[in-house]
């Protein structure tokens, strides 16, 4: 993904919660299309409507609480979370379920569902690579559940509410006979109780120790998909593998740091002050979550430097002076020591490598 300043500004702290731009433009166009005040709901939210165009951009999960709030009491639909689950499927919303629909099983798409899920909801605000899926099998006493392990679930119901909602209403494409046979809430039950009945048509617990799903034994999993694609699994997969790394990024503190230097790189106010008061932190705290992740900001601004230098000299667009100066020197032979200690060789050796190479 392009990680546009649009999109960037979009995350508003390091591994502050997201969900995916594409739910919340969803879930704005349902709310609306029950009367609710669109200027009204995106004020409310604190989301510019455009900024949600790209719906692999991430929204913080604040603004996303704050739109499902809003929508439900604007629209005067207290199960405004059930609405949308019933409402809108998976492929809809995310490339997730895109990849979902293309994979041979549904087992295959619950495995892509565990790899890729934080491109559909960071909901804790984990680091990309942290503890395992949200969503797991459990087999216990002969009964095999999906478990939904989020930290806090009640303290945003609505999060369950329409995720179980879209599961249920997505497997009755299988058939009448569904898969799915019990839901339980640990929230307690809300005066839209009947909406429940009718969209979930089974039976339905509250207060239950957990959020799960009580699933017909194992054979679901097995289940072939209407229409899968080996192709298009291939090149959503590819699609998805590169917004997961973009999101890695924009949510470390290396990452963070590196999106806000590239701009500013060429004008040598790289000052380490600077950059941690736009995060929004002291430059102790950034200090700690850099060497939290291994590195400092000295070891960032310099690899960083390093990397652009060879990107410029390789595209031989730009010279080696003017590369000195893109990089954040002032002095074209402090930039040259420097690209000695990176690289071993000057920069003008490694852009006569380049041109030759690209003769022959």
């Amino acid at each position: 993904m392009d990680m546009t300043p649009r999109t960037t500004n979009m995350i508003r702290r390091i591994n502050a919660p997201t969900v995916a731009a594409g739910f919340a433009r969803a879930l704005m166009t349902l709310a609306v299309s029950k009367g609710a005040d669109a200027k009204l709901l995106a004020a409310r939210a604190g989301l510019d409507p455009a900024q949600l165009e790209d719906q692999d951009a991430r929204v913080p999960l604040a603004n996303y609480i704050a739109l499902m709030r809003a929508g439900q009491a604007l629209s005067g639909d207290g199960a405004l979370a059930l609405h949308f689950g019933e409402a809108f499927d998976i492929d809809a919303l995310s490339i997730v379920g895109l990849i979902g629909r293309a994979a041979e099983t549904i087992g295959d798409a619950f495995a892509q569902l565990g790899r890729y899920e934080r491109l559909i909801a960071d909901i804790d605000g984990q680091p990309i690579d942290g503890p395992g899926p949200r969503l797991v099998v459990s087999r216990e006493k002969g009964k095999t559940w999906l478990v939904d392990t989020r930290d806090n679930p009640n303290e945003f119901p609505e999060f369950t509410e329409s995720g179980f909602a879209r599961m249920v209403c997505s497997a009755r494409q299988f058939g009448t006979t569904p898969f799915i046979r019990e839901v339980h809430f640990t929230h307690k039950a809300p005066q839209w109780r009947a909406e429940y009945d009718r969209i979930f048509a089974m039976p339905v617990t509250f207060e239950a120790p957990r959020n799960a799903l009580l699933m017909a034994g194992d054979g679901w999993l097995a289940l072939k998909n209407p229409s899968p694609s080996r192709y298009a699994f291939g090149l959503l997969s590819e699609r998805a593998d590169a917004l997961l790394k973009s999101l890695q990024t924009a949510t470390t503190a290396r990452g963070r740091v590196e999106s806000l230097l590239m701009p500013i790189l060429h004008t040598g106010e790289t000052g380490m002050d600077t950059l941690a008061a736009k995060l929004g932190m002291t430059r102790q705290t950034l200090l700690r979550r850099l060497k939290e992740e291994g590195t400092t900001y000295a070891q960032v601004l310099d690899e960083l430097r390093h990397r652009l230098a060879l990107d410029y000299l390789a595209g031989k667009k730009v010279s080696v002076n003017e590369t000195a100066y893109l990089v954040g020197f002032s002095d074209p032979a402090a930039f040259s020591r420097a690209f000695k200690r990176w690289e071993g060789r000057s920069p003008k050796e490694v852009r006569s490598e380049k041109v030759e190479s690209d003769r022959s």
